[in-house]
């Protein structure tokens, strides 16, 4: 047909069973691909004694403080106790010119020697009219008259005596000492002034700073908590660093507040700190934790762990195939990074504390351990959870 191939009957029935066995032919599909470990972090829950805390927040409080006053007339001639130092009971810490006072003391005890002259006197001439009259010489008016003048010399003495200690009291306040072991604050008044008896500004003032004390406030319902621990021993307090938590110094509870105050539902307590390091100062403001009680053999993992769902908390638990089981857990208490589980997990367990985002239950992990103690302080780990 003009040069062009025509099918014949016979090449239909070589294409057609082509066909059939392209049709019938079996592939056979390629095998889906295993995914690859998802890498983790994972710790070990542990099982450890943990101290339960009331944490509140504190004001450092003086134990004793003192502003100095004079209580004499006077110059002021000398302040030996520098500013910010430290004093002892006893110590000089200011000197107002005691000498009009020594002139006072000096001429009070000329007068009594006066009226001692007098009286010596007296009582001479007492004597011998007594005498007299035993023998009729003398009238007995005369004696009762002499008496009554040795009576009179004597009550002079007494006044004399009087002056005196108030001379020597005034002296004595022209010397001004420390009432109590603390520390010199700074300087009101300077050398050269005039300082009045009870003015209305203090030379100094003198706070006592060791031991110091710290008020601080709790929640009024953890107060009974906290009278059943006392009831058992003293009770430890800590003052903490603001920015990292540490502790940075360690007191004893003395006594909660005798009452609560109703408008904000608190009770005020007050521990006692030795301060030796001067770490608390006089008005500075605190973060305290009481510890109440302590948690024997706690099961404890870094709070980073826990996860929470829609059905409660849950952690990734690693098992022994390395896959991963999403288990239910129980938090009975959490405090600097670390969780106490009171169910769900037993010591010993591997748990993931890094890379949780990426797990369903089941998944296969590729964990890298960490110390479960750095975890917790620091509230993080290392890496992003990618293996190591």
């Amino acid at each position: 047909m003009n040069g062009q191939a025509r099918f014949t009957s016979k090449h239909w029935i070589v294409f057609a069973a082509s066909l059939a066995l392209v049709d019938g032919m079996v592939f056979a599909p390629a095998h889906a691909a295993t995914p690859a470990p998802v890498p983790v972090t994972v710790t070990k829950a542990l099982a450890k004694d943990v101290p339960v805390y009331f944490d509140g927040l504190g004001n450092v409080q003086a134990y004793n403080t003192v502003s100095i006053k004079a209580q004499v007339n006077g110059v002021l001639i000398d302040l030996p106790a520098k500013e910010g130092a430290e004093v002892k009971k006893g110590d000089i810490i200011a000197r107002i010119d005691p000498s009009p006072y020594q002139a006072s003391l000096d001429q009070a005890l000329a007068q009594r020697a006066e009226d001692l002259a007098s009286l010596q006197s007296a009582q001479l001439d007492l004597d011998r009219y007594t005498k007299l009259a035993k023998s009729s010489y003398a009238p007995v008016q005369q004696v009762d008259d002499q008496r009554a003048v040795v009576g009179k010399d004597q009550a002079v003495i007494q006044a004399d005596n009087a002056m005196i200690e108030t001379a020597k009291i005034n002296l004595g306040y022209a010397t001004i000492r420390a009432p109590f072991d603390g520390r010199v604050g700074l300087y009101q008044i300077d050398v050269g002034n005039l300082v009045q008896a009870n003015g209305t500004s203090p030379i100094l003032t003198v706070t006592q700073d060791k031991p110091i004390a710290v008020v601080f406030t709790l929640p009024e319902d953890q107060l009974p908590q906290v009278q059943d621990a006392r009831a058992k021993g003293p009770l430890a307090v800590l003052v903490t660093d603001k920015d990292s938590g540490a502790p940075i110094a360690t007191g004893t509870l003395l006594t909660p507040d005798n009452t609560i105050a109703m408008a904000t539902g608190t009770i005020a307590l007050k521990a006692r700190f030795a301060n030796d390091d001067d770490h608390l100062w006089p008005g500075q403001f605190v973060n305290t934790r009481l510890q109440v009680k302590t948690l024997p053999n706690a099961v404890t993992v870094p709070s980073i762990a826990v996860q929470h769902g829609p059905d409660g908390l849950f952690v990734f638990l690693v098992k022994p195939d390395n896959s991963v089981a999403q288990t239910p857990v129980t938090v009975s208490y959490q405090d600097s990074g670390t969780s106490v589980i009171s169910k769900g997990v037993s010591a010993g367990d591997d748990v993931v504390v890094s890379g949780q985002s990426r797990l369903s239950p089941g998944t296969k992990v590729q964990g890298k351990t960490v110390d479960a103690a750095k975890v917790e302080a620091s509230g993080a780990t290392d890496d992003d959870g990618s293996s190591g």
